[in-house]
């Protein structure tokens, strides 16, 4: 079975639909409950590399440091950038899924698709309603 690892926040519902989207591929993850216990510094490098996108992309804007710290200021260089998210986890924005077939920031939560080693094992909805796979394990969006 591929090892498929989550960096989630259950309390955010585009991670909790990501992570039943890994379930929904009968794949049981690896789940790193971020907030608790943050990624190394190396570690956080590491994914924004693999996931190809930049520091600002995976700085998550919705949270009180964001506007409390000023970090929407270009002023500030991607290593400071990272440093802040060392030590304000919530400034990570997720959830991050990292499989044999990439990494993705999985905003909105079926990006996952993308990624998973294994199909989508019957129909999908996410918590608001909105369906994203079919009863044949399909992609609906």
């Amino acid at each position: 079975m591929s090892e498929v690892t989550i960096y989630h926040n259950p309390k955010c519902g585009t991670s909790r639909n990501t992570l039943e989207m890994i379930r929904n591929a009968g794949i049981e993850p690896n789940v790193i409950l971020y907030l608790e216990t943050p990624p190394t510094r190396e570690t956080l490098v590491k994914l924004i590399a693999d996931m190809g996108i930049s520091v600002r992309e995976v700085l998550r804007k919705k949270c009180d440091p964001y506007v409390e710290l000023g970090l929407d200021d270009a002023k500030w260089s991607d290593e400071q950038l990272i440093d802040f998210m060392m030590q304000h986890p919530i400034l990570i924005n997720r959830p991050i899924v990292v499989t044999e077939l990439g990494t993705k920031l999985c905003r909105p939560s079926e990006e996952v698709l993308d990624i998973l080693p294994q199909a989508q094992q019957g129909a999908f909805t996410k918590e608001d309603g909105e369906k994203v796979v079919d009863a044949e394990g399909k992609r609906l969006l």
